[in-house]
């Protein structure tokens, strides 16, 4: 009888290495989503909202949405498990020009940006430990000025991309490690909330809204939440390297979202039970998760809180940057970015596209512009997610026969009905934040001269 192959050495055929298992999967897609979110926007949505069952629905909404996403890009993720993943879909569903403008913005503001954000909020917390690192001892000292801080937030770029340079392993690995350190410390803080808590229910006085007016109040509350539990699609980018396809794709999406979903709830349910509302509203520096544990195991609980959102944000950094680079080395192998993005190294991962990324990155946090170029995204970002679950029903037309191992419950009301909240979502914030939606659109569409640039010396 023959021996069993190895199920970890397999390769692709563009020479990437299938040796993202089950596991790995599900802890790239649940690391990618937990970073610092879920320990501090609660706060704004609090203020915003003045009500604890809005609260809990503002996060209830925001997981639904994520799970039919999620249900929906489970379908292209096993249709299409290609190094690139949304970039794909959308080359595949609208043309190479939505292709490229997704994987511009990921690479110009979205995947670049928000690995500087989680790194900054790494070198904040780590300066609760190391007050030397604190930004306020060295006063303002203006943009590209390499404070203490930003300097961590750097190295800890630099040292994950050097790290996943090294081979698609090391960050596995470091991903499952930190993914269940940071789950562990999650559901810790939920359950000793739940259990523990003892604050009451006086919340402030309610404000009287207009239908209108409340749906503002509730999109622009339900921002915080909604971006709190991005990333899980960062699994697809990587789709070319992960074993059995059609079955770990969709089960790490789904099962990662649901996960992610009810800890989430059930953390802000704990919140509300250990801080009450108002205790959420004014957590000093937005820093409700330390609060919480503050106020459940006094000054040592607050520290421990503050070593888990350590783990949870370096995690949340070594996934986005294992994942990221993918899309850059699809549209480089594509032909429509620089071609040294598309080469491997000997342990067969794009060095080259991850070094591109770690600068960029760490420009942003030397600049101290990622937080507002978020901002700005945060629309257009949404957007990009409708346009994906709306190419589950494009390519069912355009590709009636392509085998699809997985296909989307609910298929076609589901992603309508996704997008019809989405676009209303969108309408929202252009209406009740124009200043700060506008910008974002810009920045997308600045692609497309950079596209007919590499499309015309492409065909040179």
């Amino acid at each position: 009888m023959k021996p069993s192959p190895a199920p970890s050495t397999s390769t692709s055929a563009e020479g990437l290495r299938q040796g993202i298992g089950r596991f790995d999967a599900l802890a790239l897609v649940v690391g990618s989503m937990v970073g610092s979110g879920i320990f501090i926007v609660s706060a704004e949505s609090a203020r915003l909202l003045r009500s604890a069952p809005l609260l809990l629905a503002v996060w209830t909404v925001a997981g639904l949405l994520t799970l039919a996403a999620a249900v929906s890009c489970a379908e292209l993720a096993a249709m299409l498990p290609r190094a690139g993943g949304q970039y794909v879909f959308f080359r595949e569903a609208y043309g190479p020009l939505a292709g490229f403008l997704f994987g511009w913005a990921m690479l110009l503001v979205i995947q670049t940006g928000t690995i500087a954000a989680v790194a900054a909020a790494f070198a904040r917390f780590l300066a609760v430990f190391l007050p030397r690192l604190s930004d306020s001892s060295w006063g303002s000292l203006g943009p590209l000025a390499p404070t203490p801080q930003r300097l961590v937030a750097i190295g800890v770029v630099v040292l994950l991309t050097a790290t996943n340079a090294t081979g698609l392993r090391a960050g596995t690995v470091t991903q499952n490690v930190f993914t269940t350190l940071k789950l562990a410390a999650l559901l810790a803080l939920a359950l000793g909330g739940l259990l523990l808590g003892t604050a009451g229910a006086a919340e402030p006085a309610a404000v009287s809204l207009s239908p209108p007016a409340f749906a503002l109040v509730f999109a622009a509350a339900l921002v915080g939440p909604f971006f709190s539990q991005t990333a899980w699609n960062n699994v697809t980018f990587a789709g070319e390297e992960v074993r059995e396809p059609g079955r770990n794709l969709p089960r790490a999406l789904l099962l990662g979202c649901l996960i992610v979903t009810a800890a989430y709830v059930a953390t802000n349910a704990a919140y509300l039970r250990t801080l009450g509302l108002s205790g959420i509203a004014t957590a000093p520096q937005d820093r409700v998760g330390t609060a919480a544990a503050g106020a459940l195991f006094g000054p040592a609980g607050a520290l421990a809180m503050a070593a888990a959102i350590l783990v949870s944000t370096f995690g949340c950094v070594n996934g986005l940057i294992l994942s990221g680079a993918r899309v850059s080395y699809a549209m480089a192998r594509d032909g429509h970015f620089f071609s040294a993005l598309a080469r491997l190294n000997r342990a067969a991962v794009p060095a080259n596209a991850l070094w591109l990324q770690a600068a960029w990155a760490s420009l942003l946090v030397l600049s101290g512009t990622y937080s507002q170029l978020l901002r700005y995204v945060v629309s257009a970002d949404l957007l990009l997610y409708v346009l994906l679950v709306l190419a589950v029903p494009v390519l069912r037309r355009k590709a009636p026969d392509a085998p699809r191992p997985f296909r989307a419950p609910g298929y076609p009301w589901l992603q309508l009905a996704y997008a019809g909240c989405g676009l209303a979502v969108i309408v929202l914030l252009l209406l009740g934040n124009p200043r700060t939606t506008w910008p974002g659109y810009v920045l997308l569409v600045s692609g497309v001269p950079v596209f007919l640039f590499w499309r015309r010396r492409e065909s040179r």
